[in-house]
């Protein structure tokens, strides 16, 4: 299945969950997920079944003053 992960392409298998979208891009806490703008827990990386063309958000935390 073709799904955006930050706004680039990838192709993951038609099971795919999104700890196996995470994996591929190598996200490396600490970072926060969505898909289709709907925040998914942590907790629920392993659980969360993608579908064709989701968009997937990783955000990342932003430090500094």
């Amino acid at each position: 299945m073709n799904i955006l992960i930050n706004d680039i392409p990838h192709t993951l298998p038609p099971e795919a969950k999104l700890a196996d979208a995470l994996r591929l891009i190598n996200a490396t806490p600490p970072f926060a997920a969505a898909v289709n703008r709907q925040f998914v827990p942590r907790s629920h990386y392993e659980s969360h079944a993608l579908q064709t063309d989701d968009r997937i958000e990783v955000i990342r935390p932003v430090t500094g003053g």
